[in-house]
């Protein structure tokens, strides 16, 4: 019997339903387990920030299996050995950081996707269930369907390519980071400066003419307006999490 489970998140995208999650920057399966006992869809294991490896990555997959959510992981960049270790651990997707162009957004593609639509390298990894599970010819297929495909569009020299970028085939989320986005217009850690702004609102406007689902983080606050305009991948960092009821705690106990 396969461990290659359906990918619940990446079906609510593409039944146009949002989807939430949380980022974990740091390597911690009972943070993971956490958040899925709050009914979140999807976690984000991020290992371009922080201290996540493809070596203490596993339990937190396994964490995330075990509570219901969908696993994806932020590589630390785009190469298709450094993706194929996390996939092989069982992500069920990925979020590939700073897409500039075309080639690079289908080099995502061909680092996820098995034969006909990629050239992932097929081994005997636990999704596989170590080779000892259905043939080879039945499990490309189905990890094929399951894998959710992220790219970000994060840079100055992304948005000028962005139409080429979003004709590149078998990418489910175009996501826009905002913060590294302004950082490389001139304006870092302004986010709402209104240059920011206008960019973003019109990368998005972009990614749903050309029919995609689009994706950006946020507080809850923002995922609500977000969620309103037709994005549809959400997630909130733990430290913004951690930071509203942290807040809130000490307010009301009078220390802030």
């Amino acid at each position: 019997m396969s461990h290659l489970r359906h990918n619940q998140m990446k079906q609510l995208i593409k039944s146009d339903k949002p989807a939430y999650g949380v980022s974990v920057q740091f390597p911690s399966p009972e943070i993971v387990e956490m958040i899925g006992e709050l009914n979140f869809d999807w976690v984000m294991l991020d290992a371009e920030h922080g201290s996540i490896t493809a070596d203490n990555i596993g339990p937190m997959i396994m964490a995330a299996e075990i509570r219901g959510l969908t696993p994806i992981v932020r590589p630390e960049n785009n190469d298709p050995s450094v993706i194929n270790k996390y996939l092989d651990r069982g992500a069920m997707g990925v979020q590939v950081p700073h897409i500039n162009t075309a080639d690079e957004a289908r080099s995502v593609v061909n680092a996820c996707l098995y034969h006909p639509e990629g050239t992932r390298g097929l081994g005997g990894g636990r999704m596989a269930d170590f080779g000892w599970g259905p043939p080879a010819s039945e499990y490309v297929k189905t990890a094929n369907k399951q894998m959710l495909v992220c790219v970000q569009i994060e840079d100055v020299t992304a948005v000028e390519n962005l139409d080429e970028i979003l004709d590149v085939e078998n990418i489910d989320v175009f996501f826009v980071g905002p913060t590294d986005l302004a950082q490389s217009m001139g304006h870092p850690g302004d986010n709402e400066h209104p240059e920011v702004l206008q960019v973003i609102n019109d990368v998005f406007d972009r990614i749903h003419r050309a029919g995609h689902a689009s994706g950006t983080p946020g507080s809850a606050e923002q995922v609500q307006k977000h969620t309103e305009i037709g994005i549809m991948y959400h997630y909130t960092h733990i430290p913004t999490f951690m930071s509203s009821y942290g807040r809130h705690f000490m307010k009301s106990v009078g220390r802030i």
